[in-house]
């Protein structure tokens, strides 16, 4: 007789069977570790700012986003986040000083906004250095942080982006092929390949490809073929006329003092011509707010414009705050021929936000004083800044639109050459605001292989060349004028031909990344739980 056996039921004993599927949990980061992130993240963010003019210490940014990805690396998506937010928030807040000027309010309001673009970003890339080729992915997810940056909200913001920090260094070439997209890739590529090499466990061979290949991103830029020079120039009249004021008080007590100065100073040139101390100019380029009265409706204005440009005698590009209906105004390039009187012209299209408009303008008006100071409201314009210019078309573009490739990108792609920037920075005066301003026409000119004039009312107008050097600039808040033999370009670049396609190549590439990263980390859970 077989007995049965005593003890506890089989089916009650513990087995794989029986157990709850649970997801690790990974263990808690050790407090050295944390200060290392944060360390980095904090002399990454610093030696951004450092790559930005006016210091333009440009190798510095791959350096310091090496120390981001340092920073990043092995980290839970929330921490990643916030240590990502930690970095963007040392580095704009002196790269974005200049917003002061309006108020320390708004300087730290937009730093904490523009911060949560970084934040935003660090949570894929947290999972995308799961993937083989990570530095790729990230440099590809950097672009894509910046093109959503210049987007959102109310219009974007594209300042500061890494590509502006190049102006002059041998990244720069990149800019004629996919212009500051591919500018801002290459750069973010190279601190991620430093990063790569050195967080990798690996020696010898394996440990120099990836410091190789660093070095060679920014050789390959090198490489990158100049259009050739076709011969033709045009010489263009520069006028920087000054204001009395400082800040968000530029304009002085004195009634027209803005224009009298560059009605004043536009003589000045006409007299050093007819003296021959300065060769004659086709054209004269004054700038942006050159007249702070509308000379279509003001007779002393127009009076005094068109005295200006009979005397200097050539057509006269005049930058004009002038009234649409009885509400809005328009930020207007103004062609005045010493003839006819005013012409043809161009209007801003894009608008600075609590500046030249006012968004959500019931609620902002009751909440905030300072919007008043807008006055009317500006309306943008429709259409390219093409202007037939004495003996070119010139392509006008209006001080914060150089920021956006898309308005350059057209203005250029109408055939116009040379490139004219008319700015007014006199709020901004002796910031960082103008080089870095300055910064973004050079990298325009080797983007489009066009000079770029700039004139601005306190400084800094200049001359770029079509290769992206700076061939004469004024000091700030200084009376000046010059003639410039400028070169009348006409080739196009592959970034002018291709426009946007490889910014969303690299977006496609970034979101794919994390797509793949994403399928691969549930994948792994779903086979540890089995």
């Amino acid at each position: 007789m077989v007995q049965e056996k005593t003890g506890p039921s089989p089916t009650l004993a513990p087995g794989p069977v029986a157990a709850e599927p649970r997801r690790r949990t990974p263990a808690p980061e050790s407090k050295w570790v944390l200060s290392g992130r944060v360390a980095a993240a904090v002399a990454g963010g610093v030696l951004l700012f450092l790559s930005f003019p006016p210091l333009d210490w440009w190798l510095c940014a791959p350096l310091g986003l090496g120390l981001v990805v340092a920073s990043l690396y092995g980290a839970r998506p929330r921490r990643a986040a916030w240590v990502a937010f930690l970095g963007a928030v040392v580095f704009l807040l002196p790269a974005l000083v200049w917003v002061r000027t309006i108020g320390d309010d708004v300087w730290l309001m937009l730093v904490g906004v523009e911060s949560l673009f970084y934040a935003a970003m660090a949570v894929p890339v947290s999972l995308v250095f799961r993937l083989r080729l990570w530095p790729l992915y990230f440099a590809a997810l950097w672009v894509a942080m910046e093109w959503l940056r210049g987007l959102v909200p109310i219009g974007g913001f594209p300042w500061a982006r890494v590509a502006f920090s190049q102006g002059e260094s041998v990244f720069t070439p990149y800019a004629a092929l996919g212009g500051a997209p591919l500018v801002s890739f290459a750069v973010a590529l190279c601190g991620a390949l430093l990063a790569y090499a050195l967080l990798r466990p690996a020696t010898g061979v394996r440990q120099a490809i990836p410091l190789a290949l660093a070095l060679l991103v920014p050789l390959l830029g090198l490489a990158v073929p100049r259009p050739a020079d076709e011969g033709r120039t045009v010489n263009v009249g520069i006028v920087q006329g000054n204001v009395p004021g400082r800040g968000m008080d530029f304009l002085g007590d004195e009634p027209a003092v803005v224009l009298k100065n560059h009605a004043e100073e536009t003589k000045r040139l006409a007299r050093a011509v007819r003296a021959g101390e300065l060769p004659k100019p086709d054209l004269v380029v004054l700038p942006e707010n050159s007249t702070d009265i509308d000379p279509y409706r003001d007779a002393f204005a127009h009076r005094t414009i068109d005295e200006a440009v009979k005397d200097v005698g050539v057509p006269t590009l005049v930058g004009a705050v002038v009234a649409i209906g009885e509400e809005h105004r328009a930020t207007r390039s103004l062609v005045w021929d010493p003839v006819t009187g005013p012409g043809a012209y161009y209007d801003k299209q894009r608008l600075v936000p609590f500046g030249e408009y006012t968004p959500f303008k019931d609620l902002v008006m009751a909440l905030y004083d300072r919007a008043s100071l807008v006055g009317r409201q500006s309306v943008p314009g429709e259409k390219p800044g093409d202007l037939k210019l004495g003996p070119v078309t010139i392509g006008a573009v209006n001080c914060y639109e150089v920021a956006y490739d898309d308005t350059v990108r057209e203005t250029v792609r109408t055939g116009a050459t040379p490139i004219v920037v008319q700015t007014n920075n006199a709020s901004y005066a002796l910031s960082n605001l103008p080089a870095q301003q300055l910064a973004m026409s050079k990298l325009r000119a080797v983007e489009h292989n066009r000079a770029v004039v700039t004139a601005a009312t306190t400084g800094i107008s200049a001359f770029v060349t079509p290769d992206g050097k700076v061939s004469w600039q004024t000091r700030e808040l200084v009376a000046d004028m010059t003639v410039v033999k400028v070169p009348v370009q006409t080739e196009t670049t592959v970034a002018t031909k291709v426009g946007a396609v490889p910014e969303w190549a690299l977006i496609v590439l970034g979101a794919a990344a994390v797509l793949a990263a994403v399928w691969r980390r549930r994948r792994h859970d779903r086979m540890g739980n089995e």
